[in-house]
C-alpha cells in the first residue's frame, strides 16, 4: 500500500524525538498520528484482544483517548500496525500507532541518526510555548 511522503516524512521524524518501544502491551501509553485531521495525540491501552473473528492475526486494542474529555475506543489493528512497524489506513486516512518507552533513561530514536544525511529541509514538528 503506498503512503503519502508527508506520513513517512513525519513518521521519521517522531522517530528521531520520541522514545518508541518495540512492542505495545496494556497500560502502555501510545502516540497516535492522523493524516486528516492532521493531529498528534496521546491514548492509554486499557486492553489488548485477540480478535477471534479474524483468521490473521488481529488485535482489538481498548484505549483511553487522553484529550479532553477523555474518549475511549477500541481499535482493530494487526501487530504490524499496533507497533508502529506499520503504517495503516482508516476511513482512508493514514494513522500511525506505536507505544512509548517512558522508563527512567530511555531516549528518543531507534538508532543513532546518520551524519551523512542532510539536516530536513522543512521540519514537520515545531514547539510550540
Amino acid at each position: 500500500m503506498a503512503h503519502t511522503d508527508t506520513m513517512e516524512k513525519l513518521v521519521a521524524e517522531l522517530r528521531t524525538v520520541m522514545p518508541f518501544k518495540k512492542t505495545t502491551a496494556k497500560g502502555d501509553v501510545v502516540l497516535i498520528a492522523a493524516e486528516d485531521p492532521h493531529m498528534l495525540l496521546y491514548a492509554m491501552v486499557t486492553d489488548i484482544v485477540r480478535d477471534a473473528n479474524k483468521r490473521d492475526e488481529w488485535w482489538n486494542i481498548s484505549l483511553t483517548l487522553l484529550t479532553v474529555p477523555l474518549q475511549k475506543a477500541v481499535w482493530t489493528l494487526r501487530t504490524e500496525q499496533m507497533t508502529g512497524r506499520e503504517i495503516f489506513t482508516m476511513g482512508g486516512k493514514e494513522r500511525f500507532f506505536q507505544a512509548l518507552d517512558l522508563s527512567e533513561g530511555s531516549s528518543p530514536g531507534e538508532q543513532p541518526p546518520d551524519d551523512s544525511s542532510p539536516p530536513p529541509s522543512k521540519a514537520l514538528l515545531r514547539r510550540v510555548k
